[in-house]
């Protein structure tokens, strides 16, 4: 399959493309189960997959996206659902070679952060953070109001 990034509204291609990254989720991870997974400290690096998992995907699928820049330390292989929002920790489904060239922090994480507490403190519910980060992350925070 032949993978192209994306551009959602920004300068760069920062979105992965629908069909082969559409977004998967992780199936303890619910409305009611909150409390237990996303919202408890440390949750996220108890199912964060190894780099010896993601590091070999994030390699084939830059050749599957064909990115021009194949350096592989540009590239973040990050979750389009993020783990913050209960997304598919090892699914393929759900990761993409993100390009950042090495920007820290990477200006994703702060959305994901954000939609975090937003689901946590209940002022938005876990099912459309998770849609409006997968459908573009870079205008999920304002389709959502946080």
């Amino acid at each position: 399959m032949s993978c192209h990034a994306i551009n959602g509204h920004v300068a760069a291609k920062a979105l992965p493309d629908r069909k082969c990254t559409p977004g998967a989720t992780y199936s303890v991870v619910t409305q009611a189960t909150l409390g237990k997974t996303i919202c408890k400290s440390g949750w996220t690096a108890t199912v964060r997959p190894p780099e010896s998992y993601t590091e070999p995907l994030k390699i084939s699928q830059i050749a599957e996206y064909h990115y021009t820049d194949k350096s592989v330390s540009h590239y973040e292989e990050d979750h389009l659902i993020p783990l913050e929002l209960g997304g598919s920790p090892r699914s393929i489904k759900n990761l993409w070679p993100e390009y950042d060239a090495g920007k820290i922090p990477n200006p994703k994480d702060a959305v994901e952060n954000a939609l975090k507490r937003a689901v946590c403190s209940h002022k938005v519910t876990l099912k459309a953070a998770r849609t409006a980060i997968a459908v573009n992350w870079t205008t999920a925070r304002a389709r959502l109001h946080v």
